[in-house]
Formats: structure tokens, C-alpha cells, sequence
């Protein structure tokens, strides 16, 4: 045998060894996950008897959405939570972090149109828009009302939802005992020149000549999504969007172990996660709560992070101090959490739902 021949053979045998170790590992990890999957259910399961757990695909005005919907007590109140973002599903973190408020909701979590597993490329870009958000919204209210069998349900908005959250409360109040906003969004402009100026201050004082470079080659109104995401980067860093070590990798790694999404669910999340914002980015900018959501005629509560600066709290406030709310409104400030109060702070925000939420509006459920 030739030295051709046996290099053929040789790379034959190679190649076909690193196709083999490659479906080895792929099985290994596909196996581990589902372990992981299965781990996770058996902790999460809802084992009352009169209890709800149902993930199910719903049409909301034309479009297939997914939802989850969790509760140790069906006649419990419906609290609907709508995801930040746009784009950031989170049916798939959000058994991680829902173990007190599913004692005393029904808790649902629906993954919007575009993001999550309701993401489908085929969703026209021209409905991927505000009125169309809160057009939603109302109509997945209306199902769970008549699903669950109640007059009116819990409304909480986390970041963008914060904002179609509030937009369809002001709009839609016979639908909801309350609504929370955590993280609220009120109005673009001056809330990320807050944000600018906090991570150029902060750059400042520590020295951080690239991050200075890079900032100082931006500057809001943002031009571009690649701008505000430098912006981002930095606020990250310099802990104005998550205060705790909660980051985007520790989320990441509780949604791949995730018994509500499949491998395919999760590079929809990818694509979601792109696609919402893209479509939703020039939109965004209008944002005025101000103007566009001037008085809420339900209970309304305002969840702020001592250190969010994505969504200032100075700024809340003065929407506050504005906002016409003859039902009442609240402020709760979260002294140990950024942006991400949910998923830094999840005991302490469960606490306040609970306790001061549903305590102080529970005559309202009827």
C-alpha cells in the first residue's frame, strides 16, 4: 500500500471519527438538557388539585402566541405579565422566578407577537407596532376573563411592557383591578439622556478612557440601534442596568434548562429578540407617556430600582407627581435592584405584589 492511500484511509477514518464524536457530544447534550428539562418540572410542577398548568398556542387577532399559565388555585386572581424588550420572552425563565406569586395568582406569561415562541418570520413587519401591542393585550385579557371565568385581571408591564401595559390600562380600565409598572418607561428623549449622561459620569470617575472613546463618539438621540446598544453595553458595565451579578449569561443558562421551550424555541428567541426591535426601534423613539397616557382611572403602582438607569426613577416620579389617578398611585422603591427587578429582586417584588398590591386592592375583586 502506497503513502497516498494510507493518508486516504487515514483521513477517512479521521473524518469519520469527528462525525461520530460530534454526534456523541450532540446526544450527550441533548441528553443532559432533558434531564435538566425534566429536573426543573418536577421542582415547578403545580400538584394542587385545584390547580392550573397549561402552555397552549392562542390566536390574537390573527397571529398564533404562545402563553403559560400557572397557579396552585384556579379561583385564585389573574395576573397577566408582559414581557420587556421588545422581544424578551420570557416563558422560558419564568418558572425560575414565579414559585411565591403562583400561590396566590393564576399567573400568565405570554411571549408577544414576533418574540419568544410566538416568533414566526412570516408576522408583516407593518403590525409589529404599538397599537397593534395594545390591541393585543386587550384581546388576551378578554380570553382569560372568560377562560378563567373573571371580571377583571391583574395587569404587571416589565420595560417596554411597562409601556403598552400602561397605554392599554389607561385605555381598556374595565379589564384590570390594577396595574404595575416595573421599570416604567415614560418618555424616550429624557430618559436616555439620563442614561447617557449617568455612564458618561461614571466613566469619568473611574478612568475608563475606552469607554469614554466610545461614548463620546454617540450621543442621544441615537442615530441608529447600534448606538443605543453601545450605550447599553456600558450601562451594563457600569451596573445602571442590573445592579446584582445577575447578567444576560445567568438568564441564558435557566431558559436552555427550560421544560416550556425546545431547542427550536430557543433560536426563535434569538430571532425575536432581533427582530422586535428592529421593527419596533423609529416607533420607540415618540414615546411620551406624558402625553400619550395622561390619567389611568384603576389602581396604579410603580416598581423602581434604586439604581435603573435605563428606565430612571427621577424620571418616574415625575411622571408620577403628573399622572392623573383618582383610583390611586403608588410608588415602591427596590433598594437592592437595577432595571431587572423581576429577576434580581424576585423575593422582595413578590413581597410588594402580594402584600401591597393584591392587599390593598383586593376589595376591588369581585
Amino acid at each position: 500500500m502506497n503513502f497516498h492511500k494510507i493518508l486516504k484511509l487515514l483521513t477517512r477514518y479521521f473524518l469519520l471519527s469527528l462525525v461520530l464524536l460530534v454526534l456523541l457530544v450532540s446526544f450527550l447534550t441533548i441528553s443532559y438538557r432533558a434531564y435538566l428539562q425534566d429536573k426543573v418540572m418536577q421542582a415547578t410542577a403545580i400538584r394542587s388539585p385545584n390547580g392550573i398548568e397549561l402552555l397552549e398556542a392562542v390566536d390574537l387577532n390573527g397571529v398564533k402566541q404562545w402563553i403559560l399559565i400557572r397557579g396552585c388555585d384556579v379561583s385564585n386572581p389573574v395576573l397577566l405579565h408582559l414581557h420587556g424588550g421588545p422581544g424578551a420572552a420570557d416563558i422560558s425563565i419564568a418558572r425560575h422566578f414565579d414559585g411565591e406569586l403562583v400561590k396566590h395568582f393564576v399567573v400568565v406569561h405570554w411571549d408577544q407577537r414576533g418574540a419568544g415562541k410566538s416568533f414566526n418570520p412570516d408576522i408583516p413587519r407593518e403590525t409589529m407596532n404599538r397599537e397593534q401591542f395594545v390591541s393585543d393585550i386587550k384581546s388576551l385579557s378578554e380570553l382569560l376573563k372568560k377562560r378563567l371565568g373573571v371580571p377583571k385581571i391583574y395587569l404587571v408591564g416589565h420595560s417596554w411592557g411597562s409601556e403598552i401595559g400602561m397605554l392599554s390600562a389607561a385605555r381598556y380600565p374595565e379589564l384590570f383591578h390594577a396595574f404595575v409598572g416595573v421599570s416604567q418607561v415614560v418618555e424616550y428623549d429624557e430618559a436616555e439622556r439620563i442614561s447617557y449622561d449617568f455612564v458618561t459620569k461614571e466613566a469619568a470617575q473611574t478612568g475608563n478612557q475606552r469607554a469614554l472613546q466610545e461614548l463620546r463618539a454617540i450621543a442621544p438621540p441615537y442615530k441608529s440601534r447600534d448606538e443605543l446598544l453601545m450605550q447599553r453595553k456600558w450601562l451594563e458595565h457600569f451596573g445602571g442596568q442590573s445592579h446584582s451579578d445577575l447578567r444576560f449569561k445567568d438568564m441564558l443558562k435557566i431558559g436552555l434548562s427550560s421544560p416550556d421551550y425546545s431547542l427550536v424555541d430557543g433560536l426563535k428567541f434569538f430571532r425575536g429578540g432581533d427582530f422586535s426591535p428592529s421593527c419596533l426601534w423609529e416607533e420607540g423613539k415618540d414615546t411620551d407617556l406624558f402625553v400619550q397616557a395622561p390619567q389611568v382611572d384603576i389602581p396604579v403602582y410603580f416598581f423602581v430600582g434604586k439604581y435603573d438607569y435605563n428606565t430612571p426613577g427621577a424620571l418616574v416620579e415625575r411622571y408620577v407627581d403628573a399622572l392623573i389617578a383618582p383610583r390611586g398611585k403608588h410608588i415602591v422603591f427596590f433598594e437592592n435592584s437595577g432595571h431587572m427587578i423581576p429577576y434580581e429582586s424576585p423575593q422582595e417584588y413578590a413581597d410588594a405584589l402580594i402584600n401591597r398590591v393584591l392587599a390593598e386592592t383586593h376589595s376591588d375583586n369581585r
